[in-house]
């Protein structure tokens, strides 16, 4: 829908909801989910504590909220949504007609029935969508001015695409220069990597990923051939197994009864396409399981029809009342069913296990990386199986990364009621450093660029007792620059013993060095780091104090070459090293706040100046061009740099966005119209 609306409205750039819903079939079901999410993330203890959100404003930007549910308690200053805008009629009252507004406001603040995270917490509803399925990028602007000037103190945007959008994101990082905390959803295009975009994007929010909740519903599989690991996916309705099954694979074509019948699929998993081969036939995944039930297979894998993997259910609207799945039946890419279904020409046999595990990734989530200077998402939290208000005074079970944000946002709010004074970077901070590892089916810890720093803890954030910034590190390495040190600012340490380990190190060697609040991280590229060539790897820290861990996520880059910056008073000049054999280098040099960037070339034998005239730090990518006798390939670099002092002519500068070359080049062109105009005057 977004696509059609974009070319129907191009002037109008579209924002998809991040919505993915799920509902559960009976009221056992639904009444087994109430308030489960909370306690699974550790918010009784925060309420315990008794803190509940009170005095926290939280800004809700979605398609408005249904403040007649009992749950929320009502418009305008003695209920539960105190103000807002409705940015598609025009008015003061931001009702809700979609529901997704309504479900994510729930999250973070319903209080009567369910309880919220934050459930004395105040909200201010922004409709800025009325289908919820897409919405102006102008609006989502206008609606965060209107937070800002409404004084919010957090702001939830379970809105967003997978691109990048510059406007949203200056407004973005406005509203967090004006102290304002903000949440975004991570986006719902897993599990493919570099699908989060604008606003998510921006390095001033923390970005939200979706896990699933505690429930039975949080089923994940394995299946293996010959010690080879293969992705699949239960499908909805799917039970877990009591212990993994072993079995021949064998192929069934689509899985319908004729064409299982002529084949003995008795103790097998069975192996089929999705869909039919007969034009318009259409074959339910529920009757391919019933097919392979009765004829005595132990599983069912179902691999896709077209590329990439697809998530199905056995129970629909069109199944009959009394079926009731008896084998498991999974999901996989149609890419990995092409290989399996090679491999079976051995009589291959496959181990499969389906089993309960409440802090996987969703298979919806998108992942990062957005950027090679800083790490997204930033953290995960529950998003799948989510019960929550509904408009008309209902309820629903959802899913989607729209559902995790909220439960970010709702803990941020007790954590601001118990520590009004937290600046939205000490307050992301806390949640990153205090998250908790999460695993994939194969225990093994997902990546940053899929679950952030961890999933979140309320309970641990609420007691943390330091500010570590930044929450994770970069360190870049090459065979050039082996050593590289990072430093980390650590409030709130006493007397108490400060203790340091790093996980993963079998790149580098780290050392530390403490003083005060002052930590000095130093990484040095091991031998053993040396021999395993060029790449990316991922380490952690682990800052260990008052019997709390917290936890600092590490990316090594070893690169094959190393770009030289010097630095004097603005002026940046640059080298390449550790690479005989380039030939060009185009420099690309970006303010991380404005956003700014400036642009500049070198050779061997030609070497260039930029001056910068703010500030800041500053990213560095330079793409190196390398000429090995008949060939050539492109080197990637990356530095950072912090420039204390600026260049000259900032305020000119400044006031005109501009970089030095570009302002010559201006100011000469209106030096000759001038004269231009005063001989065609004359003349």
């Amino acid at each position: 829908m977004c696509e059609t609306d974009r070319a129907r409205r191009p002037s109008i750039i579209s924002i998809c909801t991040v919505l993915v819903t799920t509902q559960l079939q009976t009221q056992d079901e639904i009444s087994t989910l109430v308030n489960n999410s909370g306690p699974h993330i550790g918010t009784t203890v925060a309420h315990n504590y008794g803190l509940d959100g009170s005095g926290i404003i939280v800004s809700v930007i979605d398609t408005g909220v249904d403040f007649t549910h009992p749950d929320l308690l009502g418009l305008g200053l003695e209920g539960k949504v105190i103000g807002g805008y409705d940015f598609i009629d025009n008015d003061e009252t931001p009702e809700d007609s979609n529901g997704h507004g309504t479900q994510v406001a729930g999250i973070i603040a319903s209080n009567g029935e369910l309880k919220g995270i934050a459930p004395n917490s105040k909200i201010l509803a922004y409709r800025v969508s009325e289908d919820g399925e897409s919405v102006s990028s102008n609006l989502i602007i206008k609606a965060i001015e209107k937070s800002i000037e409404d004084n919010a103190n957090i702001i939830n945007i379970s809105l967003g695409i997978n691109q990048t959008n510059t406007k949203l994101d200056q407004v973005v990082t406005k509203a967090v220069q004006n102290n304002i905390f903000v949440v975004t959803a991570a986006g719902n295009f897993g599990p493919e990597s570099s699908t989060i975009g604008s606003p998510a994007i921006n390095p001033d929010v923390i970005t939200t990923g979706a896990t699933f909740n505690d429930v039975s519903s949080s089923l994940v599989s394995t299946f293996k051939i010959k010690e080879q690991q293969f992705n699949i996916f239960p499908m909805v309705g799917t039970q877990p197994l009591e212990e993994p099954i072993t079995a021949q694979i064998i192929f069934g074509k689509y899985g319908r009864a004729q064409d299982i019948s002529a084949i003995d699929v008795e103790g097998s998993i069975l192996l089929v396409e999705r869909g039919s081969d007969i034009e318009d036939e259409i074959v339910f995944f529920s009757d391919k399981e019933r097919n392979a039930s009765d004829s005595g297979a132990k599983a069912i894998v179902v691999y896709n029809s077209e590329p990439g993997i697809f998530f199905g259910e056995l129970i629909h609207e069109f199944v009959d009342e009394d079926y009731n799945p008896t084998i498991p039946t999974l999901s996989m890419s149609r890419e990995d069913g092409l290989v399996i279904k090679q491999m079976l020409q051995s009589h291959t046999k496959g181990t499969l296990d389906v089993f309960y595990h409440p802090d996987f990734v969703a298979f919806f989530s998108s992942r990062g990386p957005v950027s090679p200077f800083y790490m997204k998402p930033d953290i995960v939290a529950p998003g799948a199986f989510i019960n929550t208000t509904n408009p008309g005074g209902n309820y629903k079970i959802v899913s989607g990364t729209s559902f995790a944000a909220p439960h970010v946002a709702g803990t941020a709010a007790l954590i601001l009621q118990k520590n009004p004074q937290l600046t939205p970077e000490e307050l992301k901070s806390i949640l990153m450093t205090t998250s908790d590892m999460v695993s994939n089916e194969y225990n093994e810890r997902f990546p940053v660029e899929v679950a952030g720093s961890g999933r979140i803890n309320a309970a641990k954030a609420i007691d943390s007792e330091l500010i570590i910034i930044p929450p994770n590190l970069i360190f870049n390495l090459s065979g050039y620059n082996q050593i590289q040190t990072k430093d980390l600012e650590i409030t709130g340490i006493d007397d108490q013993p400060v203790l340091v380990r790093f996980e993963n190190n079998h790149v580098v060697d780290f050392d530390y060095n403490l003083k005060r609040e002052n930590l000095t991280i130093t990484a040095k590229l091991s031998q053993q780091g040396i021999k395993y060539n060029w790449g990316e790897f991922e380490s952690r820290m682990i800052i260990s104090y008052n019997d709390v861990e917290y936890n600092i996520p590490i990316i090594v880059r070893v690169n094959e070459a190393t770009i030289l910056v010097n630095e004097d008073d603005g002026i940046l000049s640059f080298d390449v090293s550790g690479h005989p054999s380039w030939s060009y280098a185009k420099i690309t040099v970006t303010n991380k706040e404005t956003q700014d960037t400036f642009t500049e070339s070198i050779t061997p034998t030609k070497k260039s100046e930029l001056t910068v005239y703010q500030p800041g730090e500053y990213w560095i990518e330079a793409n190196i061009k390398e000429i090995d006798g008949l060939s050539s390939k492109t080197l990637d670099v990356y530095e950072t740099i912090k420039i204390e002092k600026a260049g000259e002519n900032q305020i000119f500068v400044n006031a005109l966005n501009l970089p030095e070359k570009p302002i010559l080049i201006i100011t000469a062109v209106m030096i000759i119209t001038v004269v231009a105009g005063i001989f065609i005057r004359k003349y």
